[in-house]
């Protein structure tokens, strides 16, 4: 086990790290999609609408197999190294999920909220930052530790375009070792633990805004 466990960390590294960044580029997606179907423009209303339904009403494994051999063939030409497709893919894949969370929870603000911002005479930007997107966030948070979680699980198919992650390294030590019960196992410890790791990172995020909710509002 001593020589199984170093290995398997290895790959839990690799897992971490696509986990972290798919994960910021699936929130600013989720955003961003939101806002854009939000838009009065009606362009960016279906190029926002476009996104979500096409990675939503596809395979995450085929987005990542069409990332990671068809980008580099003519006429796109760009070559993606397995790490890069597997934050492009994931964070895109689960950012169209994100950003009917988002789109809800923006919803959810209470119209007063609105009415408030303009007798204040606040801008457009000053009213999303300082007023509606705190209210927002703090509604997505609970749908959206459910999808941050599903990015984790997620990554496992990374393995499949030769990126070195904890099951990729796991089932390289099965075939090597024989040990199934005692490496399968260990991932499955890994896998839980990193999880909970982003659920409690998520209701730490959740109790912060929480704090300076006014009394009457978003519920």
């Amino acid at each position: 086990m001593g020589e199984l466990l170093p290995l398997l960390i290895q790959g839990a590294w690799v897992t971490l790290q696509v986990t972290f960044f798919g994960s910021l580029l699936a929130i600013v997606a989720a955003v961003l999609a939101a806002l854009g179907r939000l838009s009065p423009w009606r362009a960016l209303r279906w190029f926002s609408i476009t996104y979500i339904e096409v990675f939503r009403g596809t395979s995450l494994l085929v987005q990542l197999f069409w990332l990671f051999f068809v980008l580099p063939l003519p006429p796109f030409n760009i070559e993606l190294s397995p790490y890069a497709v597997a934050i492009v893919g994931l964070g895109l894949h689960i950012g169209a999920y994100g950003a009917e969370v988002m789109r809800g929870a923006i919803s959810s603000v209470a119209k007063g909220q609105y009415e408030a911002c303009t007798a204040l005479n606040f801008s457009g930007f000053t009213r999303f930052k300082r007023i509606i997107l705190p209210q927002a966030l703090l509604a997505a948070i609970p749908p959206g530790t459910n999808l941050l979680i599903e990015l984790l699980k997620n990554t496992s198919l990374v393995s499949l375009i030769t990126l070195s992650d904890l099951s990729f390294r796991a089932r390289q030590l099965d075939q090597a070792t024989f040990q199934t019960l005692e490496i399968f196992s260990l991932a499955l410890v890994m896998y839980f633990i990193l999880a909970q790791a982003i659920n409690f990172g998520m209701r730490s995020i959740e109790r912060r805004l929480s704090r300076g909710r006014m009394r009457g509002g978003l519920s």
